[in-house]
């Protein structure tokens, strides 16, 4: 079984040569990536090296403490305090950072930083005229140091080189194990020197996952010739130590060579960490493993061919980057890893993913990859069954083989049922069922009062209307699933509950509004405030229209095709006050926020309304205004790839605006044209007659030569193959 899981994990992380659904080609997407998109502004995303879903995030830190730092660097910033093995992609929690090396010569430099020690964060300046961040590359030059360092990744593993001055004759590389910023904090940390080239150890830490262990093996390409520990402010001259704080700092006699270090992780022990090592494709070898993790991301980024203009593909292949960096490699070569009840367990048939922010996910990446790789997803998603099997309950918001319960909803059930409806995941419907009904008839989170009341009030808590609605969409999923799957008295009893998002609307207003336990809407009202917080990081504007298993019925509670018209058209015209918004609403025209998900769907709405025109001048303008190639090019947090998944869906010219329907909705392409190379080997083809910047609105959609008379394709169709073509215009 070893063998069996390695084997696997190698096949989906790793690779060699082109994938089995990718053909040959002469196209070569790399260097439209370009991770810095997302560091600066509202992103939040990483430029360090990884691979597709690996387990390691090897990125510097800039050393501060701060909702721009929430990724651990910031683009504008100019100092950098470590490189470090974990991060998040956009999801603005601020945790991980673990293992942090920093290349130095004597004496250090120390500048005062947000959140770091009251003696001063050991840091350099740095510059982006000498920085590149590529796919599964990143280099910088470290200027008050004046040493070059080079970054790379394999599965489990981050790999660094270091170049010194030429004049240079001792070296240190600086383990910092205590170092954590944000939300994260040290709670235990261990260092061993074992040799001369080996080292390992591990950080234990809290913050938002509560309990994360992080154990780490280490392999050098020169000989350590002295070494020091300081352990809590105690400098020691032992070979291992232990505490809250520990540092390590290695000095080295430099041979005019380069030094490499190689470092695996691990959430199990050491040893495992040294397994996970010994088993990368490349060890010590920078420029062999640089090779392999761009070949990884080459087969991973031509599962998709585009034309369009250079600017265009940059931001498609970035997208694409971005959205194969989640969920991401949890268990170990050997199967093993740390479950949510603190217990170790042994992966089976399939690695064990982690990093699952539902909330954002389940709206578009993980109907995306169910559309380019829902073989992988399949096995993504049989860890959220694994983690229901371990502690009773689907996830909410999972990473570090913790349980987060961040935001709401029980957004494990659309995307499970979703998958399984559409035919990709093998399992037993009816532990889905049971797991699915857990969720629901629990009595935490606001569900007691949801059940009793059918809406949850706002004297019980915050984000009271977000709840009920993003419940009764969970509710409309199991609906659908106890109805495939022969449970007719199941299947009513949610359909019902999926109509709750009912007892918010105020016809007066026109507004999903909060109640009290009464039934009395809270008052005053503006649907402009942020504040109270009613609705989930948005106002009532942005969650007004989140009923996207139900569009019909809310069209017809809200008045019919022209009062909702008139109540969106509204929405993309009432001006924001920007400096009344929560730093983290952004991206916004009139009312609607791109850079927060629960409106994502809204602007594919007018399609219903008997407007298409309106939702291809929208979508077309989202792309253009709200996404770009600068380091700000990403209007909202990244969200573990959401942020991405709604441009690609968008760019190539449809939606899941209901994600768990199999259907798409259909838009205005961005891209001129694309061939999606499908699983099952067959090809999406997608094309454009009279594409232009200029040219947003869609005369005539055309499938496989049929002109089609309605604005919804079928996930069942697409996967058939065939051609989507777009005939453009520059009127409606």
């Amino acid at each position: 079984m070893r063998v069996a899981v390695m084997t696997l994990a190698a096949a989906l992380l790793f690779g060699c040569g082109q994938s089995a659904q990718t053909p040959p080609t002469a196209f070569d997407p790399l260097p439209y990536v370009n991770p810095l998109i997302g560091t600066d502004g509202k992103g939040k995303t990483y430029p360090g090296a990884t691979v597709p879903h690996g387990m390691v995030q090897l990125s510097p830190d800039n050393g501060r403490t701060g909702w721009d730092w929430i990724a651990g660097y910031f683009y504008p910033d100019n100092l950098i305090a470590g490189f470090s093995h974990t991060h998040l992609s956009g999801t603005g929690a601020g945790d991980l950072y673990d293992i942090s090396f920093m290349p130095l010569t004597r004496p250090f430099q120390r500048q005062p930083t947000e959140g770091g020690p009251n003696g001063g964060t050991i840091v350099s300046t740095f510059s982006h005229q000498q920085e590149q961040a590529k796919a599964g590359y990143y280099q910088v030059l470290l200027q008050d140091y004046g040493i070059n360092v080079e970054l790379t990744a394999g599965p489990r593993s981050g790999l660094q080189r270091y170049s010194f001055p030429a004049n240079t004759t001792t070296g240190v590389v600086r383990l910092d194990l205590g170092y954590s910023r944000n939300w994260d904090k040290t709670t235990a940390t261990y260092v061993q020197v074992i040799d001369s080239y080996h080292i390992a150890g591990y950080r234990k830490s809290t913050g938002w996952a509560k309990d994360q262990r992080v154990y780490f093996y280490s392999q050098l390409s020169q000989p350590i010739s002295s070494h020091q520990i300081i352990a809590d402010a105690k400098t020691l001259s032992s070979a291992e130590a232990s505490g809250v704080d520990i540092a390590l700092e290695m000095d080295f006699a430099l041979n005019g060579q380069p030094l490499l270090l190689q470092t695996a992780i691990s959430s199990v022990s050491i040893d495992n960490a040294k397994a996970n090592l010994l088993a990368e494709p490349a060890l010590l070898n920078f420029d062999a493993l640089r090779a392999q993790a761009e070949q990884a991301w080459r087969s991973e980024l031509n599962r998709i061919q585009v034309e369009a203009s250079d600017d265009n593909k940059t931001q498609f292949y970035t997208a694409m980057y971005h959205a194969a960096l989640a969920p991401r490699l949890y268990s170990d070569v050997d199967g093993r890893y740390k479950g949510p009840d603190g217990n170790i367990h042994q992966s089976k048939d399939q690695p064990r993913y982690e990093f699952f922010s539902l909330w954002d996910s389940f709206r578009a990446l993980h109907p995306w990859l169910t559309l380019v790789k829902p073989k992988q997803n399949a096995d993504m998603l049989q860890s959220l069954l694994t983690h229901y099997r371990e502690v009773g309950r689907l996830p909410v918001w999972s990473f570090e083989g913790n349980e987060t319960d961040m935001m709401l909803g029980y957004h494990s059930v659309p995307v499970l049922v979703d998958a399984y409806l559409k035919g990709q995941i093998e399992l037993d419907p009816q532990e889905l069922l049971q797991a699915a009904l857990h969720s629901a008839r629990q009595q935490e989170f606001g569900l007691a009062s949801y059940q009793q009341l059918g809406y949850v009030p706002f004297e019980e808590r915050n984000w009271n209307v977000a709840l009920t609605m993003e419940y009764a969409f969970d509710d409309s999923a199991i609906a659908r699933l106890a109805d495939a799957i022969g449970q007719p008295q199941v299947a009513a009893e949610f359909q019902q509950r999926a109509m709750n998002y009912r007892k918010h609307f105020d016809p007066a207003s026109g507004f999903m509004r909060a109640k009290n336990k009464q039934g009395q809407f809270r008052q005053p009202f503006d649907p402009n405030a942020y504040y109270p917080e009613d609705y989930c990081e948005a106002n009532a504007w942005q969650y007004n229209f989140f009923v996207p298993h139900d569009i019909p019925g809310m069209i017809e509670l809200m008045g019919g095709q022209q009062a909702v018209a008139a109540k969106l058209d509204a929405m993309f015209n009432t001006e924001q006050k920007p400096g009344e918004l929560p730093e983290w609403i952004s991206g916004y025209i009139g009312q609607y926020v791109h850079g927060n998900e629960p409106s994502h769907h809204v602007p594919y709405l007018y399609q219903y309304l008997g407007q298409p025109d309106k939702t291809q001048l929208l979508v077309r303008r989202i792309m253009k205004e709200l996404y770009h190639t600068a380091p700000d090019g990403l209007a909202g947090n990244e969200d573990a790839g959401q942020m991405s998944a709604w441009y690609l869906f968008s760019a190539l010219g449809f939606y899941p605006v209901d994600p768990v329907s199999g259907q798409y909705v259909l838009g205005s392409p961005e891209v001129t044209s694309a061939v999606v190379q499908l699983e099952n080997g067959k090809q999406l083809r997608i094309s454009t007659v009279d594409q232009a910047d200029d040219h947003p609105y869609v005369k005539a959609v055309y499938w496989n030569n049929q002109r089609l008379t309605h604005f919804m394709l079928s996930h069942q169709q697409l996967m058939q193959g065939g051609e989507l073509k777009f005939e453009m215009s520059a009127t409606p």
